[in-house]
């Protein structure tokens, strides 16, 4: 898999809560350079890195990173990140909900956030390290019944990130408009090629520019 192809997938991340402007916009100078998927941001730069990097395709977060924020603020949070010029949306999952076994709620919250997303792309974060084999089917179908986008694994802010096991779990449960990202620990090219290789259309990771552009 050429380096090219790889970061067609890569989420160029930075979600350090002291993550300064000047980071952020070397970050998205990156992104355009090695024509990454996107560049996944704090909500607080999208405004300033949509004025700068007009065509540039920007991700943020939302209820990050634990999920615990209720629907209405997840929605507002949506709605103003959009209008802000947001083009893909990764919400955090009430694990709360999901350890009362209230799945319903959660499939709920889901399809609230994707209506305020007004079209634009949404991925679920599910956060894997977090859950039974059990939860994470379930989950699966809240996902897909609720018209998200994508699940995604892992916040990189939990235990633990991506498993490969979770990925070929996913893949067994998601509908067919459901699409998958690994988040959280992918570190090496063996890591994004293993993902990829598996059926993930996306990996968030802020290591891909600086492992692929040393073989520029």
């Amino acid at each position: 898999m050429t380096k090219e192809e790889i970061f067609s997938h890569i989420d160029h991340t930075l979600l350090r809560a002291d993550c300064t402007e000047k980071e952020i916009d070397a970050l998205c100078a990156e992104a355009v350079k090695y024509n990454t998927a996107s560049v996944c941001i704090p909500a607080c730069h999208i405004a300033h890195v949509r004025a700068k990097f007009p065509s540039l395709n920007i991700c943020t977060v939302i209820g990050f990173p634990l999920g615990y924020s209720t629907t209405a603020a997840k929605c507002f949070e949506t709605e103003d990140a959009v209008k802000n010029g947001a083009n893909e949306i990764d919400m955090v999952i009430n694990l709360c909900l999901v350890k009362d076994g209230r799945f319903d709620a959660v499939e709920n919250e889901i399809a609230a956030v994707k209506r305020s997303c007004g079209g634009k792309l949404l991925k679920v974060i599910v956060e894997t390290c977090y859950l039974t084999e059990e939860e994470k089917i379930m989950l699966c179908g809240c996902v897909t019944r609720a018209g998200a986008d994508y699940i995604k694994t892992s916040t990189g802010f939990g235990t633990a990130g991506a498993k490969i096991e979770d990925i070929r779990l996913f893949k067994q449960h998601i509908g067919g408009n459901v699409r998958m990202k690994a988040a959280g620990g992918v570190r090496t090219r063996d890591d994004m090629e293993m993902f990829l290789a598996e059926g993930c259309e996306r990996i968030g990771t802020s290591s891909a520019v600086k492992l692929l552009a040393k073989e520029d």
